[in-house]
């Protein structure tokens, strides 16, 4: 199966994330990850990524599914993958349909973790002062939980329209969560 998973910081991702690659044995692709991995070679296009991430912006979309695309032509991306962090943009994930659509290959469904706003920065405030950090106030936070919805709206709206788009409530016991994304995942292989 190939996934698109999607959440707001906080949400609970990283947890679900880790349960739902163990389940399906799948490999978790991380975009950040990927980026950095690169960043570490001696390449040109390792150069070209220190040039974004270096200064602190987004590596443009054409760069980051170049990334994607040589990751999935890896052997283990075969039976399925992950997507963390990928697409972020709505340009991303029509790359990513080109893209599958060259290799025979498409997206089984795109899962969005929704909370509340206001339990996601109790969460973050939580874990901010946990892990003691203190750049993460709640006016840090709140400020990532506006990007975060004005960069995924459109992503929403995209796979809502192609019948793609599945939603499990977040705020309750990492579980219960769990045992709904497992309901969808029987329901999308059977379906």
């Amino acid at each position: 199966m190939r996934i698109v998973f999607i959440g707001p910081p906080g949400a609970g991702k990283g947890t679900q994330c880790k349960r739902l690659v163990e389940f399906l044995k799948i490999p978790h692709l991380s975009t950040g990850e990927m980026l950095r991995q690169v960043k570490n070679q001696d390449s040109a296009l390792a150069r070209w990524v220190s040039s974004y991430l270096d200064a602190g912006k987004l590596a443009p979309d054409h760069l980051v599914m170049r990334i994607v695309a040589q990751r999935l032509s890896a052997g283990d991306c075969d039976i399925g993958c992950l997507f963390d962090g990928f697409p972020r943009t709505l340009v991303q994930a029509q790359l990513l349909d080109e893209h599958f659509a060259k290799t025979n290959r498409k997206l089984d469904f795109v899962l969005e973790l929704q909370a509340a706003e206001e339990e996601l920065i109790k969460r973050m405030s939580k874990r901010a002062e946990l892990e003691k950090r203190a750049d993460d106030t709640q006016e840090t936070i709140r400020a990532r939980l506006h990007v975060y919805e004005t960069q995924t709206a459109p992503l929403l709206q995209y796979y809502r329209e192609r019948g793609l788009l599945e939603i499990v409530d977040g705020m309750r016991d990492p579980g219960s969560v769990f045992a709904d994304i497992v309901s969808i995942v029987d329901k999308r292989r059977s379906g």
